[in-house]
Order: C-alpha cells, then sequence, then structure tokens
C-alpha cells in the first residue's frame, strides 16, 4: 500500500526555565514512522513520552525543529496548507461547547472547510447517523454523555472527509462500554478507506484495534510492528508469581537464575517453557520459605514488550 504519512528524522526541542536557569528539553528526537493508506496506525507509550507533540507537528499545529514530513502527499514543511486540507484533527480535551448542538458544530465546521451550506446539512445528517447520534443531534452538547460527546469530537474531525484522521488519546476517560463502541466507530472509519493515526497509553487499546504500532519512549521510537510481531520478539512464555510485600527480596534472590522483573508485590519471569519452569519455580520457593499468593502463566503482552525494550512497564506510568 502507498504511504500516507512518513517521516524522517523529525525533531522537536522545548525550553524549559528552572529558576534562573533555561533548560532544553528534546521532546522528540529524530523519528521515522511510515504509515500505510488505509491502515488503524498506533503510536503507544506513557504520557511525557513525545507522542503529543510529534501528533502536534504532523497536524501543523506547531513546527518542528528538523527532519522532513509528508502526509497525504503534502510536504509538511513546505506546503502546510495543503496538509490541513486533507487531515483531521481530534485533540485529547475535546472541542464541542455547551449550548450548540451537535448538528450546528458539525455544519459548522463543513462551512469552515468552504463547503456549501446544502452539502454541510447533508454532511452533518449522515455523519449524525453514523455515528448514531441522530437521536441527540438537536439538543445540547452538554446533555450529552463522555461518550456522545466524545462521538461529535471525532465527527467533527472527519465531516470535510480527509485522508487522514489524527486522534490524540480518543478514549481517555470513557467507561468500559463507550470505549468498545468508540474503537468499533474507529474501526468503521477505516471500512470506509481513511486512515487512522491514534496515540494512547492504553495497551489493550493498541493490541486490539490497530493494525501496526510504534512504541515511543522519551522522544524516540523503540519498537515498530504488528502488535503479533512486536509480542513475538519475546520468545517464551512469562510467568507471574504473586507475593507478600515483605517477601519480593526473598523471592527475587531465590530465583536469581532467572530472567525477570520485580514490583511491589509480584515478580514476572521470562521462561522458555511455562509448564516445566513453574514446579522449578514453585520449588525454589519452597526451598527458601518464601510464601506464594497466585501464580499465572500468560503469553507476553504489548505491556511486556515496552518493559523489554525500556527496562520499565508502562503501566508504571
Amino acid at each position: 500500500m502507498p504511504g500516507m504519512i512518513e517521516t524522517r528524522g523529525l525533531r522537536k526541542s522545548f525550553t524549559s526555565r528552572q529558576g534562573r536557569e533555561k533548560k532544553i528539553v528534546e521532546a522528540v528526537r529524530g523519528v521515522d514512522l511510515d504509515v500505510a493508506e488505509g491502515e488503524i496506525f498506533g503510536f503507544l507509550g506513557p504520557n511525557g513520552a513525545g507522542k503529543t507533540t510529534t501528533l502536534r507537528m504532523l497536524a501543523t499545529l506547531i513546527e518542528p525543529d528538523g527532519g522532513t514530513a509528508t502526509i497525504a502527499g503534502a510536504d509538511l514543511l513546505t506546503d502546510p496548507g495543503a496538509v490541513r486540507r486533507r487531515i483531521g484533527y481530534v485533540a485529547q480535551g475535546g472541542s464541542t461547547w455547551d449550548d450548540s448542538t451537535a448538528r450546528e458544530e458539525l455544519v459548522l465546521q463543513a462551512r469552515l472547510y468552504g463547503i456549501s451550506k446544502a452539502s454541510s446539512m447533508e454532511r452533518a445528517a449522515r455523519v449524525l447517523d453514523g455515528f448514531q447520534l441522530s437521536e441527540y443531534a438537536d439538543r445540547r452538547c452538554k446533555t450529552y454523555s463522555g461518550g456522545q460527546r466524545r462521538r461529535v469530537d471525532i465527527a467533527l474531525g472527519i465531516i470535510h472527509e480527509p485522508k487522514v484522521v489524527f486522534l490524540d488519546e480518543p478514549t481517555t476517560g470513557l467507561d468500559p462500554q463507550s470505549r468498545a463502541h468508540m474503537w468499533d466507530e474507529v474501526r468503521r472509519l477505516r471500512g470506509e478507506g481513511m486512515t487512522v493515526f491514534i496515540t494512547t497509553h492504553y495497551l489493550e487499546e493498541a493490541d486490539a484495534l490497530c493494525d501496526r504500532i510504534s512504541i515511543m519512549d522519551h522522544g524516540e521510537i523503540v519498537a515498530s510492528g504488528t502488535p503479533a510481531e512486536l509480542k513475538r520478539e519475546i520468545s517464551g512464555d512469562v510467568v507471574r508469581v504473586d507475593l507478600p510485600v515483605d517477601a519480593v527480596a526473598a523471592a527475587t534472590q531465590a530465583l536469581s537464575s532467572y530472567k525477570m522483573e520485580t514490583y511491589d508485590d509480584n515478580v514476572r519471569l521470562y521462561v522458555d517453557d511455562g509448564a516445566v519452569a513453574i514446579p522449578q519455580i514453585l520449588r525454589a520457593l519452597d526451598a527458601a520459605g518464601v510464601p506464594l499468593g497466585a501464580i499465572e502463566l500468560h503469553r507476553p503482552s504489548l505491556d511486556d514488550v515496552f518493559l523489554t525494550k525500556t527496562g520499565r512497564s508502562l503501566r508504571e506510568d
């Protein structure tokens, strides 16, 4: 598939002040991205990793300090106006007004893109129906639930039928049911031919929703691929052993021959064959007199991938 987003060496720094001293903060450090047409691409990483800064550069909201980028065939640096016409952008904070209705918001947004009033009304009706908002279309936005309001946000981002839509943490703050519905809406956009670029720090969201992902940490891409490809990079199984807080140190010593990560109330062991390793782990803990809570065996997850690449768990952030 042809590329919809291509970046090379994209970077951005900010100046922060600590007392009388100025400090340069490298928010994005030479990011290379390749996003294919018609895919859901996930940008995964903890808060502060540089995801939103990268997204805001791609959406022409801030200028890069260096590097190159092409979006939907338009050059980000030399023709940002063309980029804006070809993309939709949905910020994390939302964009609806309390006293406006969804229909009013959508018609106004379409008109701002130079679409005629009649076509704007038609598009608004079509989008409201597609996002299952027709029933609430003429009620004020302040009466909507969080999930309904977030659907209006995304509808505003695609009313002008962009080639690619950027969604910044689209499900943050939503309950599980609303989040699942939002996933369905994102898949529907992809089904209609749109390229979707989504930032998230929800591991299960990236795993379930995205065709490919890039994991970002401290302003750099640390891994890229499909969720399945990234998980295959970690061979074998993961054994999680739950422990009393005061027993973690003793367990770590008893299991020192294993590759592991330790937490406040558990250790996570990376083994070639979980079925073989579990009896050995139990014997080692018993011999050391370590009290055991629960023991679980599972295949590597995206959290394990992040931990392996960065040395810490994404869930810690």
